[in-house]
C-alpha cells in the first residue's frame, strides 16, 4: 500500500520484459509500486519495439498471429503476477491485469469465453482480466465475477458506466456469494487533453468527472471493488508531471501510471487527501462548461469510441507484424 491510512495504492501502467526483470523489481522493493496493468497498446510498443521478445517469437513459427501474441503476453503477465505474489499473499494487492482481445468488445459470449481461457491460462490468482465499459462488457462482468474471476472494467470515462460496471461486478459477488477483487478504471487526462483551448480551466474537466465517478462507485458499495484512476500521465507540459495522481488521491482507490508520473510523484507529490470533493464544485465547474458551448456528454461519448478504437488498432498492428 503506498499510503497505508487512505488504502491508497500506485499501481505501474507498463510491461515490457526487460523492465520487469529489473526495474519494476526495484520499485515494488522501495514500496512505490505494489501492483501493475497493461493493455493492447503497451504491449504493441513492448512487442514490436523490444529486443527482448525476439528470442521466444522465433520459436512460435506455425502459431496464429494471435496465438503468438498471447504466448508472449501470458509470459509477460506470468512472470509479473510471480514478482507481485509476495505481496499479494501478504494482502497488499499484488495484482497485474491483462486485457481481453478488443476486437471482442461487442459480443458479450467471445469476452466471457476469452476472459475465463485468459485465466486458467495464466494461471495466477493474482491476475485481472480487463474487460471494457460496453454494454457486451457488462454481461461479461457479471458472468466473470460470479465464477470468482477478479476483474478491471476498463475505458470509463461516464458516471453511467461505472455504475453499471458496479451493478454488474454487485451482481456477480452475489452469485458466487464470496468478495471477488475488481476496479473500475476511469480514464482522465484524456478528457482534459480534448477540451484544452476551449476557455475552460484545461486541467479541472477531468479531475471533477472522476471525482463525481467516484463517489457514484464508493455509493455502490460493491464488496471488493474499488475505483482505479488510469490515463493519469499528464498531456499538458504546464502541469507538475505527477498532477493527475496528487489530485486524485482517495481513500480505497487505485491509480495506474506511467513510470515517469510515479517517480516524480515520489519525488515530490503530496499525499493529501484530495476526494471525495464537493457535489456543489463540480456541478458549478460543469455549468460553466455547459456555458462555453461545450456539450460535455458528447465529448465523453466521443473519448469512449476513440479509446476503444486506439486498443483495436494497436491490436491489429500487433496482429499485422506478427
Amino acid at each position: 500500500m503506498y499510503i497505508e491510512d487512505l488504502k491508497f495504492s500506485l499501481w505501474a501502467d507498463f510491461i515490457e520484459r526487460d523492465y520487469l526483470d529489473n526495474e519494476f523489481k526495484e520499485l515494488i522493493a522501495k514500496g512505490i509500486v505494489n501492483g501493475a496493468t497493461s493493455n493492447p497498446a503497451i504491449f504493441k510498443n513492448a512487442i514490436l519495439n523490444s529486443l527482448a521478445y525476439k528470442e521466444q517469437l522465433a520459436t512460435l513459427e506455425g502459431m496464429t498471429p494471435k496465438e503468438k501474441y498471447e504466448a508472449v503476453a501470458i509470459y509477460d503477465i506470468q512472470k509479473a503476477a510471480d514478482i507481485l505474489k509476495p505481496l499479494f499473499e501478504k494482502g497488499d494487492d499484488g495484482y497485474v491485469s491483462i486485457e481481453v482481445d478488443p476486437l471482442l468488445c461487442d459480443d458479450a459470449q467471445a469476452t466471457i469465453a476469452e476472459g475465463k481461457r485468459l485465466f486458467a491460462q495464466i494461471n495466477r490468482k493474482n491476475v485481472m482480466i480487463k474487460v471494457p465499459a460496453t454494454d457486451a462488457g457488462y454481461v461479461a462482468m457479471k458472468e466473470l465475477t460470479s465464477l470468482g474471476i477478479p476483474l478491471n472494467a476498463t475505458l470509463v470515462f461516464k458516471k453511467e458506466q461505472a455504475l453499471a460496471c458496479a451493478l454488474a461486478f454487485k451482481q456477480g459477488v452475489a452469485a458466487f456469494k464470496s468478495k471477488v477483487p475488481t476496479v473500475i478504471s476511469i480514464f482522465v487526462s484524456r478528457i482534459d487533453a480534448k477540451i484544452a483551448g476551449l476557455g475552460i480551466n484545461d486541467s479541472l474537466s477531468g479531475i471533477y468527472n472522476s471525482a463525481a465517478i467516484y463517489a457514484g462507485i464508493e455509493s455502490m458499495k460493491v464488496e471488493g471493488c474499488r475505483t482505479l484512476f488510469a490515463s493519469t500521465g499528464t498531456k499538458d507540459a504546464s502541469l507538475p508531471t505527477h498532477y493527475y495522481i496528487e489530485k486524485l488521491l482517495a481513500y480505497n482507490s487505485v491509480n495506474t501510471a506511467p513510470i515517469d508520473t510515479i517517480k516524480a510523484y515520489y519525488k515530490e507529490g503530496g499525499k493529501a487527501q484530495a476526494l471525495p470533493i464537493s457535489s456543489d464544485i463540480i456541478e458549478a465547474h460543469f455549468e460553466k462548461v455547459k456555458r462555453a458551448g461545450i456539450d460535455f456528454d458528447a465529448l465523453l461519448d466521443e473519448q469512449v469510441s476513440i479509446g476503444l478504437e486506439s486498443f483495436k488498432d494497436a491490436f491489429n498492428e500487433i496482429m499485422d507484424a506478427l
